[in-house]
C-alpha cells in the first residue's frame, strides 16, 4: 500500500511547485514554437529539399551508372578505345552531321 502522508515542508512543497511552473512553461514556449506557422512552414521546405536532394542524388547515381555503360562499351579494360565500335559510330555522326548541312544550305538558296 502507498504512503499518502506528504512530510515535506511548505517551503519545499513550494519549490516544486515553482520547479513544476517552469518545466511547463518551458514546455509551453516549445509547442508554441512547434506550432508557430514559420516553423511548420519551415519543416515543410526542409523535408521538400531533403527529398530534392535525395532524388537528385539517386538521378546522378544513375546517370553515373549509364555513363560508365556506354563508357564500357567504347572502352577497354585498360581504357583503349574499341576501334571497332568508335570508328563506326564517328562515321554515322560524320555522316548525320553533314546531312544537317547540306540541309541548312538548301533552304538558304
Amino acid at each position: 500500500m502507498a504512503d499518502t502522508s506528504d512530510t515535506r515542508t511548505p517551503a519545499q512543497i513550494e519549490a516544486d511547485i515553482k520547479h513544476r511552473r517552469e518545466v511547463l512553461a518551458e514546455t509551453l514556449d516549445e509547442i508554441g514554437v512547434r506550432v508557430h506557422p514559420k516553423t511548420i512552414v519551415g519543416d515543410a521546405k526542409a523535408k521538400v529539399v531533403a527529398n530534392i536532394d535525395h532524388t537528385l542524388g539517386q538521378a546522378y547515381v544513375q546517370v553515373n551508372r549509364v555513363v560508365s555503360d556506354v563508357k564500357a562499351q567504347f572502352v577497354d579494360d585498360e581504357g583503349a578505345p574499341r576501334l571497332e565500335r568508335v570508328v563506326p559510330v564517328a562515321l554515322v555522326a560524320a555522316g548525320v552531321v553533314g546531312l544537317l548541312v547540306l540541309g541548312a544550305r538548301r533552304r538558304r538558296r
